[in-house]
């Protein structure tokens, strides 16, 4: 996409958002019309939320809920960078955000097969350890403890790892070590990543992108036991 398409393509987002949000408060509670009010939402993420073919755009649909919240209010606040997200977010009230979230997190939709991965079984093999076993010599807890055995997510602040690109997972572990993607303290996501090295967090990528969704992605009801660290957004989102 070449830089006249992609302004365009933002200008047409933000107008779409900004008519949404004037008009999100003609009405108190639930807004009937919210599959039209969230198409700019689907503009990146592909048609109902189902992700992108980018590669980065994540999919959202089927998400928990609580966790598509924290990350609405975390690009409005300025916890997570990126200038579109920020843009279409910054008018829009908490009540709101959580009809949005919950907009996604209902739908139920299939997920694609994933591509094959070319990568060597080493890079995979290292990938699967860190996820299912995590490295207790470097106090570095399993992906599956804090994600679900599934990693399908649980409910109702914990994402899924499965039917997301390779792009968007390295990025966000990246963003996280890095320092550029934040969460409500105390931010465990950080925590964990910044004892990653480039060749973790590609082998983690690499695996979960090449792993089929389970249980039609749904997120687990409960922990199957106490998280490995303290997270804020989940106790954010059990408020």
């Amino acid at each position: 996409m070449n830089r006249i398409s992609i302004a365009l393509t933002t200008r047409a987002l933000f107008g779409l958002f900004a008519l949404s949000a004037a008009t999100a408060f003609a009405a108190p509670g639930e807004h009937p019309d919210i599959d039209l009010r969230v198409k700019a939402c689907t503009g990146c993420h592909g048609a109902e939320g189902r992700a992108a073919a980018d590669g980065y755009y994540p999919r959202i649909a089927g998400k928990p809920a609580g966790y598509l919240y924290n990350q609405l209010v975390n690009f409005r606040d300025g916890r997570r960078q990126y200038p579109l997200m920020s843009g279409l977010l910054q008018t829009l009230t908490d009540d709101y955000l959580q009809e949005i979230a919950r907009h996604f997190s209902a739908l139920d939709l299939p997920y694609p097969p994933p591509a094959r991965s070319t990568q060597k079984p080493a890079v995979l093999a290292h990938g699967e350890r860190l996820v299912r076993d995590g490295d207790p010599a470097r106090d570095i807890p399993a992906c599956a403890s804090c994600h679900g055995s599934a990693l399908t997510g649980v409910a109702p602040a914990l994402p899924g790892l499965l039917g997301l690109p390779h792009d968007y997972l390295a990025a966000q572990l990246a963003g996280w070590k890095s320092g550029i993607r934040h969460a409500h303290a105390p931010d465990c996501m950080a925590e964990v990543a910044r004892k990653l090295n480039a060749e973790d967090i590609q082998s983690v990528a690499h695996w979960l992108s090449s792993q089929p969704v389970s249980l039609g992605g749904k997120p687990a009801a409960a922990l199957e036991k106490p998280l490995p660290i303290r997270c804020g957004g989940v106790t954010e989102a059990a408020r």
